[in-house]
């Protein structure tokens, strides 16, 4: 098994072996910053071929691309926006790739009076990464506050806000701040047509019964079943500031049966919720399970969010099964058997 990991001062590591031994890859723009990048997200196209990302303010958010299994990077895109910070990057298909960020200002004229919003920036790769454009028009709005600010932003802990399913069929980002909730940025009803046949625009969302505040909101988003009419979303979160506060962490969304544009999800918070903030999530078709990690350890579903319960207390930030990393370098993989077989 190949897998790859990323993490502060340059970092970016790969094994070969399914986790027996981990290499230290070539530190990206070495000469230069590159051991000054905080790389929060790494995904790959195959055994050689990976992206990966840092996010900074503005010019430190970047994207470098390796097609000699990391011996050697190439810078393929910077931030062109100085008020940016890249949160989240996905790899969707064999030429194509997604990637959000925090809210970029927008000015306009209304009534002669000059308005400035806030908005979510996204960018999309239709060449295995070696080209990166924005897909969005600009209108995906961001809450503001009463001093016109923004008071929601996307979370970069473990580059798992942003989820694409059934290549472009579904298109989601989940948010924090003042108002936590889910945004659908396009449905498509055929798999496999191009993303966002001009530009991508939000078609519907949903409220998130997750904590809010400056450090609370929607951290992860998750599927299962993605391919079919009816998914099942689990997005968990928190107060990354309160690690151990067990209200707010997590919720399941079903697609609404009443099909309004507005609300085509529904999500409903969790009746035993993960034991703490919750940065990531992902769902094990083997063993028939959710499993969500966080600052304060793990916790595990096997009815699809309505329950959870604890697996370990470690120190977790972000999760790719069968591996799960936290800070200093900390990678575990699952050990599947103490979790006894899916039924």
């Amino acid at each position: 098994m190949i897998a790859w990991a990323s993490g502060t001062g340059g970092t970016v590591l790969k094994t070969v072996d399914g986790g027996a031994h981990w290499t230290k890859c070539a530190v990206p723009d070495a000469a230069t910053d590159g051991a000054t990048l905080d790389f929060r997200g790494v995904q790959a196209f195959d055994a050689q071929t990976a992206i990966v990302m840092a996010s900074g303010p503005g010019e430190k958010s970047r994207l470098y691309k390796t097609t000699d299994g990391c011996g050697t990077w190439k810078l393929v895109f910077k931030n062109p926006e100085k008020a940016g910070f890249w949160d989240a990057m996905q790899i969707t298909g064999p030429k194509t790739g997604l990637m959000i960020g925090d809210p970029l200002p927008k000015t306009e004229f209304s009534r002669l009076r000059l308005k400035r919003y806030f908005h979510f920036p996204l960018y999309g790769t239709r060449d295995g990464g070696d080209s990166w454009t924005r897909l969005d028009n600009g209108e995906f709005f961001a809450v503001s506050d009463e001093n016109g600010k923004p008071a929601q932003s996307i979370f970069a802990a473990s580059n798992s806000s942003l989820l694409e399913t059934a290549h472009h069929q579904w298109i989601l980002f989940v948010v924090g701040g003042k108002q936590a909730s889910m945004e659908l940025l396009e449905f498509i009803d055929k798999p496999n047509s191009a993303i966002c046949q001009h530009a991508c625009t939000v078609t519907g969302g949903a409220a998130l019964p997750l904590s809010s505040g400056p450090t609370s909101g929607g951290f992860s988003l998750a599927v299962r079943g993605g391919r079919s009419k009816s998914p099942v979303l689990i997005t968990v979160g928190g107060d990354y500031s309160q690690p151990q506060k067990t209200d707010g962490t997590a919720a399941t969304c079903l697609r609404n049966a009443n099909e309004l544009l507005s609300t085509i999800f529904k999500c409903e918070a969790s009746d035993v919720p993960p034991h703490g903030y919750r940065s990531a999530v992902q769902w094990s078709e083997p063993l028939k399970l959710w499993i969500t990690v966080g600052t304060n350890g793990s916790d595990i579903s096997r009815d699809d969010g309505k329950t959870w319960q604890p697996l370990d207390n470690g120190n977790w930030n972000a999760l790719s099964l069968p591996f799960v990393v936290g800070p200093g370098g900390r990678i575990a993989k699952l050990d599947a058997a103490a979790l006894g077989s899916a039924k």
